[in-house]
């Protein structure tokens, strides 16, 4: 009886799922996010949008793990992050047709979105298993890695989109307090005039605190401001200060263990340089070290997931981040980035240091959710086989000219 109830679960959720990614997602701008959870955000209005949204973008992703490798979707992790993303959906799905006007519905929703949010806390870590589970079973070949970096890519830009709308639900009407004390500006999650320079110094202190306990000692920062409209103001912008947060730390703690690496047992070592410049279009924000570059070749590579310079740390349970090791900081502080209509890039002198620069809309009405949508043209790109390339691929070997044939 258990599995005839299950296999009807099956059926019906793989309907749901079928139904729901024929939608595409709606995407916010910072502007509608600000506009919804000012003084008039109304709990019935978030309840309605979100029951037809979250179903879209859970299921518009569900799709596409589907298209992963069969070896890769039956590894224990693959199929433990499946388990949570259909158990989501279905608790979501329970309150399609119920009624907006009871308190009692709104309550209870509001109680599943933080389950919800809780339950994917572990998403990035858990599918990054899956991910190394199957290259240590099974290895990998250039087509599955393209694939892999194509979906993780798309599956973790969903992932940060979905918790933004749980994390406003959950922070404007999941409590009774409705402002936060510790962040009594902020409205949900975003801070309408997040100081630029705060995080940075915030984000500085604690990757430099680690860089301490690693090494002994860390290099300084010295940070500029530059505001093109309004010179003698500290500049501000309408932003998630965790997701700038999360870029900066990130290039913080590269740039200082590159630093610290290269110098080795030195007294004194190159500080760190962060400079923030806001113009009419963009705020951007350099973070710059003498760590010794990277080479052209390799800077693709940081962007891929799972390459990392640094050994990877054991998994031991514990929530203490390494100073680095599981090469996911990069690629996930990037789609922070883009998340937002910005992005994040990196330019190295190799033999010197490296420039990392992160920008991001200067305006509210232009900086728009990017989301991925399942259509064809994604479908295409896993089915799609890869052929060779059309340009000449160099060799190391010196060419026998003995052997060159003339036409």
């Amino acid at each position: 009886m258990r599995i005839l109830r299950f296999l009807r679960s099956s059926v019906s959720i793989a309907k749901d799922v079928d139904y729901y990614s024929k939608f595409s997602p709606s995407p916010l701008s910072m502007k509608q996010f600000l506009d919804f959870g000012s003084e008039n955000a109304c709990e019935k209005t978030s309840f309605a949008f979100l029951r037809q949204e979250l179903p879209v973008r859970l299921a518009n992703i569900m799709k596409e793990i589907n298209l992963l490798p069969d070896n890769l979707l039956r590894t224990p992790s693959v199929r433990l992050v499946q388990g949570w993303y259909v158990q989501s959906l279905q608790e979501i799905l329970e309150f399609k047709d119920k009624n907006a006007d009871d308190e009692k519905v709104t309550y209870d929703f509001t109680d599943a979105v933080i389950k919800i949010r809780n339950r994917h806390n572990d998403v990035i870590p858990t599918m990054a298993q899956g991910v190394v589970e199957y290259k240590e079973t099974y290895g990998t070949d250039p087509v599955v890695s393209q694939n892999v970096q194509y979906f993780l890519d798309r599956f973790y830009m969903s992932r940060i989109s979905i918790r933004m709308l749980l994390n406003q639900h959950t922070l404007l009407f999941g409590g009774k307090v409705k402002v936060n004390p510790a962040h009594p500006k902020q409205i949900g999650s975003i801070d309408p005039h997040c100081r630029v320079s705060e995080v940075i110094r915030d984000a500085y202190e604690n990757a430099r605190n680690l860089c301490d306990r690693y090494y002994m000692n860390s290099p300084e920062l010295v940070m500029e401001e530059f505001n093109v409209e309004e010179r003698e103001n500290p500049v501000t912008v309408v932003y998630v200060p965790s997701h700038l947060y999360h870029m900066v730390f990130e290039l913080f703690k590269n740039a200082m263990r590159a630093t610290m690496e290269l110098y080795g047992d030195a007294m004194d070592y190159p500080p760190i340089h962060a400079q923030v410049a806001l113009g009419t279009e963009d705020l951007t924000v350099k973070v710059s070290d003498r760590g010794g570059g990277v080479p052209l070749r390799k800077i693709d590579r940081l962007f891929t997931y799972t390459y990392s310079t640094a050994p990877r740390p054991s998994i031991d349970g514990s929530r203490a981040a390494p100073l680095a090791g599981y090469g996911y900081g990069l690629p996930i502080s990037r789609l922070y980035a883009r998340y937002f209509q910005g992005d994040l890039k990196l330019y190295s002198l190799e033999g010197y240091g490296t420039d990392a620069v992160i920008y991001i809309r200067a305006l509210s009405t232009e900086s728009i959710e990017r989301l991925p949508v399942y259509n064809k043209s994604a479908w295409k790109h896993y089915k799609t086989i890869h052929e060779a390339d059309d340009w000449c691929v160099p060799s190391n070997k010196p060419k026998d000219m003995t052997t060159f044939r003339s036409f």
